[in-house]
């Protein structure tokens, strides 16, 4: 946080002039994340665990398969809603850092260290965490087919895969890109392999998991609503590419191309697949499995349904490297503006990568992966998804009127952030009513943060015995890390 006074004594000033060559002259991070990487990198993002795992969400809420499937498809307009404003927002100010800087602009420091903040302790680690840990249970699955899987070797299987993923997107921002280019194609590949399966079962006739498909049908507001905050859940990840809009060539036009494409086949994938679903199971198989895609892999694959938890890992681990890749950014924009410590703000001048940030969410990760509390923490990310998107969709609104004149590439009626940002503010007010002991602490996280904030971003007049310590610091892991503030203040800044 701003417990990092910038100090010329902690920046490292010899850079040899080959490396200063090999970035252009200039420490900064390239762009160099096409059109076709950014639809992977969303993809692979929203399209992880929950698909193969849990889309019984919806169906246990709202109890009929005719409205499962109504809701599947007002969850992705929403969504896609969403990420239209988003692209808004991205183009009118294309910077990495997606959400937090444009709530700075609208609205501040604080408002922006709080949206930091929520994905700095609530969303990345914890979700990256989780999805670890779901890795090692599908890939140990095989392993341990009629028994629970062991402890130790779980947490341990997934903090390699965790290690592993950062290790990549530490030495190189293609390499990252492509190895979410392989696991989105690995991903679409298995979901392809479950549409064509289920597909082949309905052309034979089984369709009786379709018959009077809308008897029995719960529509009273508080079904409705869960179920819907489960669609919330299984399409979240669209707004991630805004974190890299800096290093996305041309963004005004690969942005909103990127999110459209990405977005209509997330659909169209998902509702192709809840079909296929319910082509080889009936609606009360769905509802008593605990991985949809294991149990329908078990019932079609015979003696190969082994490779289906081995697809769903591959598929968590898209999701675990997008977030990783993404999250990285933005803590990297939020210690440029002392929101957090100096060092985070910081590239590797070799690699051109912002190692410190990444290796920031390496170790908060592996600290959730072995707490005995990680899904108790889950049930929280909601929380704080949903409270960030109240504030982004409040900041666009907002800046119509305070920055009218602002060029705007893509330029959406003002209703519908004013109407998303209601909707969000609804779901918020449900968490604390479903959710009442989780969304209270996360509260009590976020206002210890915002006291941190105060601390450390507005003591700016810090007592030189406590400068020099926090000087010490960033300098040692600049020497550590080979790492360096970038060339001039707007390369960091990204303006």
């Amino acid at each position: 946080m701003g417990l990092c006074k910038r100090s010329e004594k902690a920046e490292i000033t010899e850079v040899k002039p080959e490396d200063l060559a090999a970035s252009g002259g200039v420490i900064k991070m390239k762009k160099q994340i096409g059109l076709f990487q950014g639809v992977a990198i969303i993809v692979g993002i929203i399209i992880g665990s929950g698909i193969f795992v849990s889309p019984v969400g919806i169906l246990q809420n709202v109890r009929s398969v005719g409205m499962s499937f109504v809701l599947w498809v007002v969850c992705g307009i929403y969504n896609a809603l969403g990420a239209v404003c988003y692209a808004e927002l991205g183009t009118m100010i294309p910077q990495s850092g997606g959400e937090y800087v444009y709530i700075r602009r609208a609205f501040g420091d604080m408002a922006s260290f709080v949206c930091l903040w929520i994905d700095f302790l609530l969303i990345c680690p914890v979700g990256i965490a989780a999805m670890g840990l779901m890795f090692a249970v599908y890939l140990l699955k095989p392993i341990y087919p009629d028994c629970d899987i062991p402890e130790t070797p779980q947490r341990l299987l997934a903090a390699l895969i965790t290690t592993l993923l950062i290790a990549v997107n530490c030495v190189n921002v293609k390499w990252a890109t492509r190895v979410q280019v392989v696991i989105t194609i690995s991903k679409l590949v298995a979901l392809a392999s479950i549409i064509v399966i289920g597909f082949y079962f309905i052309g034979k006739g089984e369709t009786e998991s379709f018959e009077n498909s809308f008897e029995d049908s719960d529509v009273s507001a508080g079904a409705i609503a869960l179920a819907f905050y489960s669609g919330f859940w299984a399409y979240s990840g669209w707004s991630y590419l805004n974190f890299l809009v800096d290093e996305l060539v041309n963004p005004v036009r690969n942005l909103p191309l990127a999110i459209f494409i990405s977005m209509t086949l997330v659909i169209a994938v998902y509702l192709l697949a809840n079909v296929a679903y319910l082509g080889v199971l009936s609606p009360l198989q769905m509802l008593s499995s605990p991985a949809v895609a294991v149990t329908f892999a078990s019932q079609t694959l015979g003696p190969l349904k082994w490779v289906m938890p081995i697809l769903i890992a591959i598929s968590v681990s898209g999701t675990m490297n997008g977030t990783a890749l993404s999250m990285s950014r933005l803590f990297f924009i939020g210690a440029g503006n002392n929101h957090l410590p100096q060092f985070v703000s910081m590239i590797n001048y070799k690699r051109l990568t912002p190692m410190p940030s990444l290796l920031i969410i390496l170790t908060l990760t592996l600290i959730f992966q072995n707490s005995g509390d990680i899904f108790y923490l889950i049930e929280m990310e909601g929380f704080g998804f949903a409270s960030i998107l109240v504030m982004t969709f409040a900041s666009q609104v907002y800046l119509r009127f305070k920055e009218p004149d602002l060029e705007r590439p893509i330029k959406v009626p003002i209703a519908l952030p004013a109407v998303l940002c209601l909707i969000s503010f609804a779901i918020v007010v449900l968490t604390f009513y479903q959710k009442p002991h989780e969304s209270f602490l996360a509260l009590g996280l976020v206002a210890g943060g915002i006291v941190l904030y105060c601390i450390g971003g507005k003591w700016q007049n810090k007592p030189k015995s406590i400068q020099d310590k926090i000087d010490w610091v960033n300098k040692f892991i600049q020497k550590l890390l080979l790492v360096v503030p970038p060339a001039k203040p707007e390369d960091l800044q990204f303006e």
